[in-house]
C-alpha cells in the first residue's frame, strides 16, 4: 500500500502549507451557502481520519471487520468545529494524517485482500486505503479552489 500512503503524505504535506495561508475568518465562512467552512471540513476530515485509522489496523489483523457508517454532519456539529482556533484544528489534521500514512505503509501486503464490510458494503483493505485518500483529496479541492 506504499502508493497510497505516499499519496496521503504528499497530499497532506502539500495541503498542509496552503491550508496555513488560510486566515482565522475565512476558515470560519461556509465554502457555499447552506455549507461547511474550511474548519468544519477539516474538522469532518479529521473524524473520517479516526473512524477509518480503527477500519485500517483492525481489518489488517484479521478479515470479516463489520464496521458501521458514522453521521458525519451530526459529529461535525457535535463536537463544534466551527468554533476551534483554525491552527489547531490543522495541526491534529496533519499529524494524524501523517501517521494514517505511516500506518498505510506498514501494513503488509498479504493483508491489503482482506475483506469486511463498511456501513453494509463489502470492501477489501486495499479499497478503503485507496477510498480514503480519495475521500481526503476531494476535501480538500473544495477548500483549495
Amino acid at each position: 500500500m506504499y502508493e497510497a500512503a505516499n499519496n496521503l503524505q504528499t497530499s497532506v504535506t502539500d495541503a498542509s502549507e496552503r491550508l496555513r495561508e488560510i486566515s482565522e475568518a475565512d476558515a470560519a465562512v461556509p465554502l457555499k451557502a447552506g455549507g461547511w467552512s474550511a474548519k468544519q471540513v477539516i474538522g469532518h476530515l479529521i473524524d473520517s481520519a479516526c473512524n477509518n485509522h480503527q477500519r485500517f489496523v483492525r481489518l489488517a489483523l484479521a478479515p470479516g471487520l463489520v464496521s458501521p457508517g458514522y453521521e458525519q454532519a451530526e459529529w461535525v456539529n457535535l463536537q463544534d468545529y466551527a468554533s476551534r482556533r483554525w491552527t489547531d484544528l490543522l495541526a491534529l489534521w496533519t499529524s494524524y494524517n501523517l501517521h494514517l500514512a505511516h500506518v498505510m505503509a506498514a501494513i503488509p501486503a498479504e493483508s491489503l485482500a482482506n475483506q469486511g464490510t463498511v456501513n453494509g458494503s463489502p470492501v477489501t483493505l486495499q479499497f478503503l486505503m485507496e477510498d480514503y485518500v480519495a475521500h481526503l483529496e476531494h476535501h480538500l479541492s473544495s477548500i483549495l479552489r
